[in-house]
């Protein structure tokens, strides 16, 4: 940067309403540890579990998962607002009743890191989008559609990648059926998986190995969303991970080798505890022991998926591998995915040459290059 140039001023988001807060806090850890500083001038915001927007100091310490406990955002009694007047930003402190409301100036890019609903799901990218202001990762409907596991899988297969047996049961349907476990799931077999169709980082999902249980399932999917999505277990199958960045100059979405978490000690589920708390209890293989032409495959459906789902900036896709029978299962569309010390996606850029630093510097770039608007 040369002398005079002024830093980009960067507003990163992080905490909000949803049950991965503390994923959230811990991603926002990360970006403030790797950012390019002598590039860029981080403006950090949280939000509390109630959905207050407060003024957060510049450290990170705070925020990381440490000691079998995640992260909170507290009400400091700061008041911050992005508004449509040239992406500037306003603060009030009601601490001090007499406090003017102040011009924090200008935002140039805004680093959503919320994970799950009201910030993953369009929500936050939708308000950016009235503001005017430019945000990284996807946008409104890319970020709608990930979220929304049944109708990303919709998408998907109708876009011809296999995603596997799944089946959606609505609040209407729960509320007036209950009792029943839908016949085609019965049609299936032991385990299922029943998830909210809306969370992510393993919220509320239970394997189910008897019928007799499917209905405490549902009970504690619907506690994070009405809306859940039960999905036929792949057996003997391996969990594999593919990084989607955005293409520089309308370029083809760029993958990298797909990386694995390999269960240790809790077979079976790759559940919240064990991702980001039970260390022990996962190993991250980057990148995955697996063929040339498997790992070929996987990284052309993760761009595909990217693309039928209208991706930008980022995404992590998620597969099931099956080795006897070479078979490949798109599980999932994570369009903000966590960058916590536990994370896969950092780490398979950085096990092709592109740091964290680097990583948070191609994504706010990608944001300034998008015009306004529909595009």
């Amino acid at each position: 940067m040369s002398k005079g140039e002024q830093k980009t001023r960067v507003a990163v988001i992080f905490g909000g309403r949803s049950g991965e807060h503390s994923i959230s806090c811990a991603t926002a850890a990360g970006v403030l540890d790797h950012i390019d500083r002598t590039r860029f001038e981080p403006v950090p915001i949280g939000i509390t579990k109630a959905g207050a927007w407060v003024l957060m100091p510049d450290e990170s310490d705070s925020l990381r998962l440490q000691d079998g406990q995640g992260a909170e955002i507290e009400d400091n009694g700061t008041f911050v607002a992005l508004v449509p007047q040239n992406q500037h930003l306003f603060f009030w402190d009601s601490r001090t009743p007499s406090s003017p409301i102040k011009d924090l100036g200008r935002i140039d890019v805004v680093m959503p890191l919320l994970h799950g609903p009201y910030g993953e799901d369009g929500t936050i990218q939708g308000l950016c989008e009235m503001v005017g202001v430019p945000y990284t990762g996807c946008g409104v409907g890319a970020s709608s559609n990930g979220m929304d596991k049944g109708c990303a899988k919709v998408l998907l297969e109708h876009g011809g990648i296999p995603v596997g047996r799944y089946h959606v049961i609505s609040d209407f349907d729960w509320r007036h059926r209950a009792d029943e476990v839908p016949t085609p799931i019965l049609s299936w077999g032991l385990p299922v998986f029943v998830k909210p169709a809306r969370a992510g980082s393993s919220l509320g999902v239970t394997r189910v190995d008897s019928w007799q249980d499917f209905e405490s399932a549902v009970v504690a999917a619907r506690r994070h969303d009405p809306k859940v999505i039960v999905e036929a277990a792949v057996q003997g199958a391996r969990e594999i991970e593919c990084a989607v960045l955005e293409g520089r100059a309308g370029g083809a979405p760029r993958t990298t080798p797909p990386g694995e978490v390999v269960m240790v000690s809790t077979p079976g589920m790759y559940d919240f505890q064990s991702k980001y708390f039970a260390n022990e209890a996962v190993q991250l293989q980057i990148p995955a022991q697996i063929p040339a032409g498997v790992a070929a495959q996987i990284q052309s459906y993760a761009r595909q998926a990217f693309q039928i789902l209208g991706g930008e900036g980022l995404s992590r896709v998620d597969f099931f591998y099956v080795p006897d029978t070479g078979e490949i299962i798109l599980n999932e569309v994570n369009t903000m995915p966590g960058m916590t010390p536990y994370s896969l996606y950092p780490g398979m850029w950085e096990n092709v040459g592109l740091s964290y630093t680097d990583l948070v510097t191609e994504l706010i770039e990608l944001a300034l290059a998008h015009p306004q608007g529909l595009r």
